[in-house]
């Protein structure tokens, strides 16, 4: 049976979306989805072919949001799904309640490529040169229902663009995997990303770097205790002391003022 939500945001959405439940976080609406909805929203889009901007919300993005009006409205037309302890806090200071799971993408995409009995077209596009090649390799191994090629590393030059569109659109794929980072990878799906390019396009980080084993996932006591973001601060200090140790601390004191700033008088 097919489940039903509703959209108690007050973004629209397009009349052949399905809709479900969202939670402003920090400017942001995230989809109030456990991971059998979220895979069960995902499996429609596919089977249907209807187009679906996929984004993972952690307190970085939320950051990056609070001061770019122009990616708030472009995340606006994607399903956020939400990623992390910080997320969490926000939505239990701003709505009394956690989110249903913890939606992250490292996690969440071998999920969906694990759900789907459907051969799916899967491209990889960005991350360092070579890396998404092996991402690809460790996927075919992982789940070898499913194709997946490289379209390019994520430092191609502006010229290359449009010749990477055009692949896209000459043979879209059902899923398509951008890693350039936040907010980079938002942005280029919802510049440059439509329906006759993919299916779902989905931006996810450090995805690639994971499989192909160029950073080490957290052990699993820390991903359980929701610790992994501390992981990868001691892995790499030097690249992510600014999200962690200034960007952790500014989410809280923007979800903290959102929750106490005086209310305009109800009509």
């Amino acid at each position: 049976m097919t489940a039903i939500f509703f959209d108690m945001s007050s973004h629209a959405q397009p009349a052949d979306h399905p809709v479900h439940a969202r939670r402003d976080i920090g400017g942001i609406g995230v989809a109030v989805l456990d991971r059998t909805q979220a895979l069960t929203v995902l499996d429609a889009a596919l089977a249907h072919r209807r187009h679906v901007k996929l984004a993972f919300c952690n307190a970085n993005l939320v950051n990056l949001a609070a001061v770019n009006a122009k990616l708030r409205a472009q995340l606006e037309d994607f399903l956020v799904l939400a990623d992390g302890i910080g997320v969490d806090i926000g939505s239990r200071l701003l709505h009394g309640a956690s989110f249903p799971a913890n939606l992250n993408g490292t996690d969440f995409i071998p999920a969906l490529l694990a759900a789907q009995n459907r051969s799916l077209r899967v491209t990889l596009l960005g991350g360092q040169p070579g890396v998404a090649q092996r991402a690809a390799a460790r996927l075919a191994q992982d789940y070898p229902r499913h194709g997946f090629i490289v379209l390019s590393h994520g430092y191609f030059a502006p010229s290359e663009e449009a010749g990477i569109l055009a692949q896209l659109a000459e043979n879209p794929p059902d899923l398509l995997l951008v890693a350039f980072g936040n907010p980079l990878q938002e942005r280029w799906i919802a510049e440059k990303i439509t329906p006759r390019h993919a299916t779902i396009a989905a931006g996810i980080g450090a995805l690639f770097d994971f499989l192909a084993g160029e950073v080490e996932r957290a052990p699993d006591v820390m991903r359980r205790l929701r610790l992994e973001w501390l992981y990868r601060l001691l892995l790499e200090p030097r690249r992510l002391w600014r999200r962690y140790v200034l960007g952790n601390p500014a989410f809280l004191l923007r979800i903290l003022r959102i929750r106490f700033q005086p209310r305009g008088p109800t009509q």
